[in-house]
């Protein structure tokens, strides 16, 4: 039995290259983008999962998102437990926008979706790891959720 899926993913397309430089050097105040090494096996994770798949790995790197957030906040750096929490936010963004609403579903998870959201912005203001706590049992019972769905599917 096939497992229906409620999120509604497509292929990224590949986007061609262009150099729009015309050998002028860039104003200062352009920001640069950080050079990273990419991940190849996790590139070729990605491409090949299946859409629940893909459903899993973003539940969990929310988890490990809000894990880090409480983590940095309980040693007060501010700045990581900030990027910590909109990394986890960025997630949110993605599982809500690929929603499909053509299941009575979709409707349910987008709300609890957007008082997590809700909660981070609150717990980014006001540095409370409490809250973020609140947010990671809902994350974590939404990825052991989801994980269950996906055993009973195959």
């Amino acid at each position: 039995m096939a497992m229906q899926n409620i999120y509604n993913y497509s292929k990224p397309k590949v986007m061609p290259k262009i150099n729009n430089n015309f050998g002028k050097k860039p104003p200062v105040f352009e920001a640069k983008k950080q050079e990273t090494k990419a991940d190849p096996y996790l590139e070729q994770k990605i491409m090949a999962a299946k859409p629940e798949e893909l459903t899993l790995m973003l539940y969990e790197g929310m988890v490990k998102f809000l894990k880090q957030g409480i983590l940095y906040n309980d040693q007060k750096n501010i700045q990581k437990t900030h990027n910590s929490i909109m990394r986890a936010e960025a997630i949110i963004n993605e599982l809500n926008v690929t929603l499909d609403e053509n299941y009575e579903i979709s409707k349910n998870l987008s709300d609890i979706y957007m008082f997590m959201k809700s909660r981070l912005m609150d717990a980014n203001l006001e540095k409370d790891s409490g809250i973020i706590r609140e947010v990671l049992d809902l994350a974590v019972e939404l990825r052991d959720t989801w994980k269950e769905a996906m055993q009973l599917a195959k």
